[in-house]
Formats: C-alpha cells, structure tokens, sequence
C-alpha cells in the first residue's frame, strides 16, 4: 500500500451516536456493506450513506463487497426506518443507495420512491440524492423513482467499457448511459455518476468515459482508487497516483463537467453535499 494510500482511522465526533442511530433502526449503509474507507470520517462527521432494498444484491460485482446471492422480501417498514434515522441524525442532505434487484418486476424502483417520500416527509428541508441501479433498463421503472424529483440522481458507469466483461459482467455501458440520459431528460435534477480507477484501465479510456458521461447529460462525477474488499474479488492493478487524479479533474472540468470529485479515497457519495453545491454554482 503507497503511502498516500495510508490515513489514520476517524473515531471521534459523531461516530458512536451514528453507529448507535443506525442500529437502533435497523438499517444498512454502504459505508459498511461495501466496506468503505471512509466509514470512519463520514460517521465521525455525523452522516452516512443508506443502502435500501435490503443488504443481499442479485448480481455478483467482482469489484463490490456487498453480498450477493437472493436476497429476501422487500421490507415494507424500510422507507419509514429510512426517514426516523435521518431525523435522529439531522442530516441536511441525504444519500440513498440500494442493491441491485432483478429479482423483482420493477427492480425496487417503488421501493426507492417510497423511502424518498418517507424521508421528504420527516425532513422537507433537507435534499436527497439518490445512486439506483439500472433496473435493466426499464423506463417505468426510473420513472417511479424520477417522478418523485430526488434533488440529485446517480448512477455509476463504475468503469471503462473494456473492463465490464470482468468488473460488472451482469451490466451494460451503453445501456448505463441510457440511464444517465434518460434522467437528464426527465429531470432539472443534476445527474451523477462515478467511476473507479486502478483496475487495469488506461488513462485515455477514463477520458473517453469522462467524454461519455458529459454527453450523456451528467454534470457531477466522481472518481476513486479501487481497493480489493477481499480475496475473491479482484486485485487491484494499479495504485493510481495523486496527480493523475489532479490531471483527471482538470480533463474533466476542461471537457464541461460542472463539479468533479477525483482523489484516491473519493466514493460516490463522498461529500456529496459539497458537489451539489458546486454542480449548481
């Protein structure tokens, strides 16, 4: 691990209370799930990112340490769990991921729309950024949830097109795109999405992507290491060094991207409230 790879663990401030609100209701996050490096700063700074539709994902990332398999029934109490923790925490901005579920007919895209109302109820003034997965595709689907005006919405390309045989071979670029573009379409919402690096991928092919996605309608994007969560996923090629991340944020703001995100430990809901804020000028 490369020294800028290192940082000290945050345990201080708001992470016991956090840890604590999120037991009491019963609810994943991805900070934890996906093992995130930045569980310790973001719970110490009092926020967390919700992971919904329950903790089990029907595909099987090679690149992801959310647990995949068949995942249970949908839980009704979710979205209302969802809003009491946001209220308990006082969070001004709100992130809400999910697991990917083909296992239903419309993907949990009800479900998602059900916690966005839940949480705009408890919290009206706070704004809510919402990561979905591609519900294969599905316009009505992405409609349930657009349709419910998330202050930001976001989907992840998470690599270049040449690697999706081997980090997301259940996905589909062009069809991630599609997504993107149709929310762009739909929505005055600003569209995200987030990429990894360090995973064999060339800096010309994340520039083409950067390419992509502005195309595609997104003016918010982030940009992070890939760090192997465990021994069956895949090993990291490259530990990718700060001023490539630096000459990928000006590549990206040079090619229009409104606000951009790249740095070794940046995830997709990383100081997301900080993007939106510059996203909007």
């Amino acid at each position: 691990m490369p020294a800028w790879m290192r940082r000290p663990l945050a345990r201080e401030g708001a992470y016991v209370h956090v840890k604590g609100v999120l037991q009491r209701h019963g609810l994943h996050t991805v900070c934890r799930s996906a093992k995130c490096p930045n569980q310790g700063e973001c719970f110490s700074a009092g926020t967390a990112t919700f992971l919904v539709a329950g903790g089990v994902c029907t595909r099987a990332c090679r690149f992801c340490a959310v647990e995949p398999g068949s995942p249970p029934p949908l839980d009704p109490s979710e979205p209302e769990r969802v809003a009491a923790a946001v209220a308990d925490l006082g969070l001004e901005h709100v992130v809400v991921t999910m697991v990917t579920r083909d296992d239903l007919p419309d993907g949990a895209a009800a479900h998602v729309a059900a916690v966005i109302r839940s949480v705009r109820a408890a919290a009206p003034e706070a704004t809510i950024e919402v990561l979905t997965s591609d519900f294969r595709g599905s316009r009505e689907a992405l409609d349930l949830v657009l349709d419910e005006r998330p202050d930001v919405f976001n989907h992840n390309v998470e690599t270049v097109p040449r690697l999706y045989p081997v980090v997301r071979p259940q996905a589909d670029y062009a069809l991630s795109l599609s997504v993107l573009e149709h929310a762009r379409q739909r929505s005055d919402a600003p569209v995200k999405s987030g990429l990894m690096v360090g995973l064999g991928e060339t800096v010309e092919e994340v520039v083409q992507v950067l390419q992509d996605l502005h195309r595609a309608g997104c003016s918010i994007v982030t940009i992070g290491q890939y760090l192997r969560p465990g021994p069956e996923h895949l090993p990291v090629a490259e530990f990718v060094q700060p001023e490539v991340f630096e000459a990928l944020s000006r590549e990206a703001r040079r090619i229009g991207l409104a606000a951009v995100a790249s740095g070794p430990f940046v995830r997709s809901s990383y100081r997301a409230k900080e993007a939106v804020i510059a996203a909007r000028g």
